[in-house]
C-alpha cells in the first residue's frame, strides 16, 4: 500500500535517531512510500525505502508520527563467513 500524509503534524523520535533519518522519514511520508500495516496493531506501519524500514505509529487523534525503530532491509546482509573480513552485500 502507498502511505502518504497530506499534512505532517510532526515526528516524535522515541529512540533519538539522527536528524537525517527523521528528515528522510518526513520526506517519505509527505511524498508517499511503500507501507505495510501491522496485522495485529492498528495505526502501526512498516514504511520502506531503498535500504531501510521505518516502524512507525500514526496517532489517530493528533496525527503525529512516532518513530519506534529503523533497520536495514533484508536485501542488505553482513557476510561473516570469512573471519578476517566482514563485508556488506546489498542487492537493489
Amino acid at each position: 500500500m502507498l502511505l502518504r500524509l497530506e499534512h505532517l503534524s510532526g515526528v516524535d523520535n522515541a529512540r533519538n535517531y539522527p536528524p537525517e533519518m527523521i528528515k528522510e522519514l518526513e520526506q517519505m511520508l509527505l511524498a508517499g512510500g511503500s507501507a505495510s500495516p501491522d496485522p495485529r496493531r492498528k495505526h502501526f506501519y512498516d514504511l520502506e525505502n531503498r535500504d531501510r524500514t521505518f516502524f512507525i505509529h500514526i496517532s489517530p487523534i493528533t496525527g503525529r508520527v512516532l518513530l519506534l525503530a529503523v533497520w536495514l532491509r533484508p536485501s542488505c546482509a553482513v557476510d561473516l563467513t570469512d573471519q578476517d573480513e566482514a563485508s556488506l552485500h546489498c542487492t537493489a
